[in-house]
Order: structure tokens, then C-alpha cells, then sequence
């Protein structure tokens, strides 16, 4: 079985961003497992739909930074932004 750190070291179609993003989701879904908690049961804590979260959860929607955040939140975690020089080409 590959590694998601294969795919991820040699795709070239998501960009950097979008590999946030998906890493992000990842480890939320992750977190939503291990406490045992159903896509229905949480979709519901959190204001939404069953298939609102599946949607999201599959990548088949790109959710926004809020949506993120009552994601988090609902599992009792928060997301942190932080902002860093780029770094230069050399």
C-alpha cells in the first residue's frame, strides 16, 4: 500500500496550498475518528449536513478558513495561522 507521503513527495498537480489544505483536513478527520465520533453525529454538533461534511471531507469541496475553524472547534481544537517572509529564490 503506498504512503501518502509518496504521493504527496512526487504529484505535481496540487499546489502547496492545496496540500495545506488537504494535510489539514486529513489530521481533522483523524481526530474526528479516534474520538469516535460519526460524519452524522458531527455534521450535526457543528451545523451541518451529513453529506455537507462528507463533501468536505473527500476533497470534493475546498471548505473556507470559518468552516475550518467550526471544524476544529467542534473536536475542541482551533487553528492557528501564522505569517513568515517568503523565501527567496536563490
Amino acid at each position: 500500500m503506498r504512503k501518502w507521503e509518496d504521493i504527496d513527495n512526487h504529484q505535481t498537480v496540487a499546489t502547496k496550498e492545496e496540500l495545506s489544505i488537504i494535510d489539514t483536513l486529513s489530521f481533522l478527520e483523524v481526530q474526528r475518528i479516534k474520538q469516535g465520533i460519526s460524519q452524522t453525529e458531527f455534521a450535526k454538533k457543528i451545523g451541518m449536513t451529513q453529506p455537507q461534511l462528507a463533501k468536505i471531507e473527500n476533497l470534493d469541496s475546498i471548505p473556507t478558513l470559518p468552516t475550518l475553524n467550526k471544524y476544529a472547534a467542534g473536536l475542541g481544537l482551533q487553528i492557528k495561522l501564522s505569517i513568515s517572509p517568503l523565501m527567496e529564490a536563490k
